[in-house]
C-alpha cells in the first residue's frame, strides 16, 4: 500500500477517534497494524519504529525483538510477517492512541508530498541483506537502556521504510545518516560509562 491511501485511512481514524464519545478510546498495537490492511514488512518496519518511542514500559524491549524478526525478513525477501502475539496485545492508553494516529498520518501526508521514486539502486533487490542488517543494528540500540537512545534509531527506521515504500533513495540515503548519529551518540555514552568507572575499576584491580 502507498503512503496515500494510509495517509487517508490514518487521517480518517484518527479523526473518527476526536469525534468519539467514549473516555477511553484505546488501540493496541495488533489494532493499529489492521488500520494499515494488508500491512507490507515496510509499513510494519515503519509503524513498529515510530511506536519504539512510546513511553510504555517495557515497549522498546519487545518492539526490539519485533525488529530483529522484521530484519530477518527482510533479508529473506518476505513482504509479510506475522506480528507476534505478545506485540499484538501491547495497548496505547487513549492519550498516546491520539497521538499515534495523527502523528502517523501527518507521517504518510508528508510522505506523500515529498517522496517518490529516484536514486532506485538504493532500493535494488541485492541490497536488502544490508537493509536487513541495519535493522538489526538499529534494533540492537533501542535494546539498550540509554536516555533518549530510541529517537535517533527510530528515526533511522522510519525514512528506511517509506523510502523503501516510495522507493526514494534520497530517504533511503538519510535513514543511513540518522542511523550513523545514533551509533555515534550509542559509542559516546558508552566511553563516557567507560571512563566513569576507570577509577571503580582501578580500585578493584581489573
Amino acid at each position: 500500500m502507498s503512503a496515500e491511501p494510509l495517509a487517508q485511512r490514518l487521517r480518517a481514524a484518527a479523526d473518527a477517534h476526536d469525534r468519539a464519545e467514549a473516555a477511553d478510546l484505546r488501540l493496541s498495537v495488533g489494532e493499529l497494524v489492521r488500520l494499515h490492511d494488508d500491512a507490507s514488512v515496510a509499513v510494519l518496519l515503519m509503524l513498529m519504529s515510530a511506536l519504539t518511542v512510546v513511553p510504555i514500559a517495557g515497549a522498546g524491549t519487545v518492539l526490539s525483538f519485533g525488529l530483529v524478526v522484521i530484519a530477518w525478513a527482510w533479508v529473506r525477501g518476505q513482504d509479510r510477517v506475522p506480528l507476534p502475539r505478545r506485540l499484538d496485545g501491547l495497548t496505547l492508553n487513549e492519550t498516546w492512541t491520539r497521538r499515534c494516529l495523527h502523528g502517523l498520518a501527518w507521517v504518510y501526508e508528508q510522505a506523500t508530498r515529498w517522496l517518490r521514486p529516484r536514486w532506485t539502486v538504493w532500493s535494488h533487490g541485492a541490497t536488502r541483506a544490508l537493509w536487513g542488517a541495519w535493522i538489526a543494528l538499529m534494533a540492537a540500540i533501542i535494546f539498550l537502556p540509554l536516555p533518549l537512545g530510541n529517537v535517533l534509531p527510530s528515526v533511522s527506521l522510519i525514512l528506511l521504510g517509506l523510502g523503501w515504500m516510495a522507493r526514494d533513495g534520497i530517504a533511503l540515503l538519510l535513514s543511513t545518516l540518522v542511523g550513523s548519529a545514533a551509533v555515534g551518540y550509542t559509542v559516546s555514552l558508552g566511553h563516557l560509562a567507560l571512563t566513569a568507572l576507570a577509577p571503580v575499576r582501578g580500585w578493584l584491580g581489573l
